[in-house]
């Protein structure tokens, strides 16, 4: 099993503008609101800080690769010959580029297969948020700290120091 973690800040900020624009969700209506349902674990899907260091915790036990969402922003080449040694497979120089144009953000955003641009907006509202926004963990990251407003509780960092301090996830 290959298990892709995202940093929290990222991922909240990718999280929240789904729920936007998930129809069948409930609107989180204001980003604080969504900030402390996050933190509580609340949200569909349960709790993302419990998901993350449960496979965290299993890799050492059973067969898993636990990798970064930002480690393949970095380099996809690195991460991607990391799945291969983790799957036992050796492909190509040709395969090995078209699997890293095919699987990059530019060509999943366009991938209606992968985009969620096939499913009515009564489900999926693009015209609220794409499902592939920006796929760059820095401005994302960044967006935490723009649009997080001063009342909230919790600074973005209380989610490393606090939910998972003992992750390196930076």
């Amino acid at each position: 099993m290959v298990y892709i973690a995202r940093n929290p800040k990222d991922c909240m900020v990718s999280y929240y503008y789904f729920y936007k624009m998930d129809q069948t969700l409930p609107d989180p209506e204001t980003w604080d609101n969504f900030f402390s349902t996050f933190l509580k674990g609340s949200l569909a899907w349960g709790d993302w800080f419990d998901h993350v260091t449960g496979w965290w915790k299993a890799r050492d036990e059973h067969k898993i690769l636990y990798i970064f969402y930002e480690d393949m922003i970095e380099d996809s080449r690195r991460e991607l010959c990391k799945v291969m040694r983790f799957l036992g497979k050796d492909f190509s120089e040709d395969v090995v580029k078209k699997i890293l144009h095919h699987t990059s953000f530019k060509a999943m955003k366009a991938n209606p297969m992968i985009n969620f641009s096939v499913f009515s907006e009564s489900i999926f509202d693009q015209s609220v948020s794409s499902f592939m926004r920006k796929g760059k963990q820095l401005e994302i990251i960044g967006q935490v700290r723009l649009t997080r407003p001063p009342k909230c509780r919790h600074p973005p960092s209380y989610c490393r120091d606090v939910r998972i301090p003992h992750m390196s996830m930076s």
